[in-house]
């Protein structure tokens, strides 16, 4: 029974010391001094913010993307013990003692050194020699630009490795597919692509692109294997189900996942929830969630209530009115209704009180039992503290003058009356009975005489002169002009009112409430309010010093001052290896310039290389190439700010191009033995001098060692790149 014992156990295994040599070669690149310098370099003081707030779990919005990558740099200030306690306010800044530098750094540098072995890999995988992948493999380990990129506290790196491991994946998957589709490694392969689109796609929204163009190759690919007679109706129809399932489903359910972890670590309210709706900021620990708990949920008549717009931007503010009136002219002439003002205040304020009240009725507090207000109601909102009713009339705004005025209305026994009624609006109603909801429901108020909406003119971009404190308008809109968000109110705090005296009303009005009703948000409403947010919520867009357009990009006429030495001639710049850029772009344009030529022959029925070799340039194009441009030519459309980083993702994948092009070139275009042997010395020639423009940069790549004057001024090598050097 034991007879196996007799006989050792043997374990053999196949190591491919190409790959394991470019792995550590990659991690000493990256990993060697990542400490230095102990300082804040660059965006290292936009992330670091975000990583404080994760350890803190304070809520926070960041319009440039989704929260994974972000989460994956809080891991490593988590693993590295920190507790969030840095202030974060100018870049060159020392790190203290409580903030674990090498931790927070490693993610990225891990990240960073595993696109070397990902190089080669997809290389391989796209069936050229080992010779062409170790080339490529090379060519990313001494990409002076990726490697100051990953030794940071930043998120390129991060992306770059998911985009390539996608990108290997789904290679592995597809040349699995002739002989082994539907084994455990296929399904692997294939799942690992859909979770790498995913996670790219989480670190920042630049991993569309390639996401994009692997769904559109998986399309092209499937399409072919439509036209195979061999497979049959139900075997096609397994091969698509499971590529939506890999690829469209999980990556969609493992993005929404990123924001439920998110959401769940950031539950304390913090200085970015002014941007969310009320009822999202009710979610949080703290901030409004305190003014609010217990609340009533239905709004009723007599309730008192604060009315904050939903649009929340650039500010949030709340329906305001004070004693102050309208100028009886304004400056440029025209004339007001001298009425009392009505604003958009954007702090909390007792003059942000307003009663709900029965039209039919005078009593101003709530029955019992409290007759909820409805979708449809006609109702009258009275100022709490001056008693005077929300009105709107025929005259111009004061700011806007193709708007009505909204005013308090005073009688001035004028032939001018009141005209304070106002129907109520749901936006987001189920149906046409519902009751109006604190913080919950969304609504328009229509003036039942004029038709017009009442809108918080000021959110987007007007506020009232010195007599009206610099507050932000108020108008009465045309519905015809148009639905916009300022339009929108939600009732944020809300109290059902007791007192009928004006006196008693006052001390009432500046109480808290004390009542017992939960108003918590799915995860899905939650998750809908934050994406809408980031992918709406931009902030201005201001011109930087070392800012670009993407032209500059490719013939690389720009750079970046990471970070300075404060006494020394040190520096770090985010500076690409000249010699590898250069070539990039040739490989580029000789690869369009071949295929052209390629595909103008065989128009005319002229193979100058085989079928194979054909189907090889083409496949290796559509990754390398079609990467290059999906990751780049987005750029000239994009209204935002741009930096060289932008464009580390698409020269990665013009690299890979580089062996792609000296392969075809050996194998095609040199066909004799001596033609052969000067394009290897050329080759030779061309990478020595790729490594020697990776050492003369090194010293700006890692920022040390210090650099003379003499020595930084030699590396300016253009005129537009941005060399620092201190006046003597």
């Amino acid at each position: 029974m034991l007879g196996f014992l007799k006989e050792p156990v043997v374990v053999t295994a196949k190591i491919n010391v190409n790959l394991v040599a470019l792995t550590v070669m990659g991690l000493i690149s990256r990993l060697w001094g990542l400490c230095y310098p102990r300082a804040v370099v660059f965006d290292e003081v936009y992330y670091g913010q975000f990583v404080s707030l994760y350890m803190k779990r304070i809520f926070f919005v960041d319009d440039s993307g989704p929260p994974f990558g972000h989460m994956l740099l809080a891991l490593g200030g988590y693993l590295g013990g920190f507790d969030g306690n840095f202030l974060w306010n100018r870049i060159g800044a020392e790190y203290s003692m409580n903030v674990p530098v090498w931790s927070l750094r490693l993610l990225p540098a891990l990240a960073g050194a595993l696109c070397v072995p990902l190089a080669y890999q997809i290389l391989v995988e796209l069936h050229f020699s080992h010779c062409a992948a170790l080339g490529a493999a090379l060519l990313i380990l001494l990409e002076n630009s990726l490697i100051t990129q990953s030794r940071f506290m930043l998120l390129e790196s991060i992306l770059i490795f998911f985009i390539l491991l996608a990108v290997l994946s789904y290679l592995k998957f597809y040349n699995l597919q002739k002989h082994s589709a539907f084994s455990g490694s296929w399904w692997f392969w294939l799942l690992l692509t859909g979770v790498a689109c995913s996670c790219a796609v989480g670190v920042k929204y630049m991993g569309l692109f390639t996401y994009m163009l692997l769904l559109a190759t998986a399309g092209l690919h499937f399409w072919h294997m439509i036209g195979d007679q061999n497979l049959s109706n139900v075997s096609l129809l397994c091969h698509f189900l499971a590529r939506v399932l890999a690829l469209i489903i999980i990556p969609m359910g493992l993005y929404l996942s990123f924001f439920y972890v998110h959401l769940a670590l950031l539950y304390r309210s913090g200085p970015h929830d002014q941007i969310m709706t009320s009822a999202f900021q009710a979610s949080l620990e703290g901030g409004l969630a305190r003014i609010t708990q217990g609340q009533p949920l239905e709004v009723a008549y007599g309730s008192q209530i604060t009315l904050r717009n939903v649009l929340g931007k650039p500010m949030q503010c709340w329906l305001h009115s004070h004693t102050n009136t309208y100028p009886i002219r304004y400056e440029n002439g025209r004339g007001s209704s001298h009425q009392q003002q009505v604003t958009c205040y954007p702090f909390k304020d007792v003059n942000n009180w307003w009663i709900v009240k029965d039209p039919g009725m005078q009593q101003l507090v709530v029955s019992n039992p409290p007759r909820p207000v409805r979708h449809g109601h006609i109702v009258q909102l009275v100022h709490g503290i001056t008693t005077r009713y929300l009105n709107t009339h025929d005259v111009a705004a004061p700011l806007s003058p193709h708007s009505q005025e909204v005013s308090c209305y005073i009688d001035y026994n004028i032939s001018m009356p009141a005209q304070n009624l106002w129907r109520v609006e749901i936006v987001n109603r189920e149906s046409d009975t519902d009751v109006w909801k604190t913080i919950l429901s969304e609504v328009r108020f229509v003036h039942v005489n004029t038709s017009a909406v009442l809108k918080a003119s000021g959110v987007i971009g007007a506020s009232l002169p010195e007599w009206g404190y610099r507050q932000l308008e108020v108008v009465g809109e045309k519905l015809s002009k148009g639905y916009h968000q300022s339009m929108v109110w939600n009732v944020e705090e809300h109290r059902y009112g007791k007192s009928q005296e004006q006196k008693e009303r006052e001390v009432e009005l500046h109480s808290p409430t004390q009542m017992d009703i939960s108003k918590n948000l799915s995860f899905m409403a939650k998750f809908t309010e934050l994406q809408w947010k980031i992918l709406t919520l931009k902030n201005e867009d201001t011109e930087h010093k070392y800012s670009s357009s993407a032209l500059d990009w490719i013939t690389m006429d720009t750079n970046i001052a990471y970070w300075l030495h404060p006494t020394s001639g040190a520096q770090i710049h985010l500076l690409g290896n000249v010699a590898t850029w250069a070539s990039a772009n040739a490989a580029a344009l000789l690869y369009l310039c071949l295929s052209l030529w390629y595909l103008l022959r065989r128009r005319r029925k002229i193979y100058d290389i085989p079928e194979d070799a054909w189907q090889l340039w083409m496949s290796a194009g559509g990754i390398c190439g079609g990467g290059w441009a999906v990751n780049y030519l987005p750029f000239f459309l994009m209204e935002k700010t741009l930096f060289l980083y932008h464009y580390l993702p698409a020269v990665t994948f013009q690299i890979l191009l580089i062996p792609v092009v000296l392969q075809h070139l050996s194998n095609h275009l040199c066909r004799s033995v001596l033609l052969k042997s000067m394009f290897s010395a050329l080759v030779v020639a061309w990478f020595s001098s790729v490594y020697f423009v990776y050492c003369t940069f090194s010293p700006v790549t890692y920022g040390q060692p210090a650099l003379s004057l003499t020595e930084l001024k030699a590396l300016r090598w253009k005129d537009t790149w941005n060399i620092l050097i201190r006046k003597q």
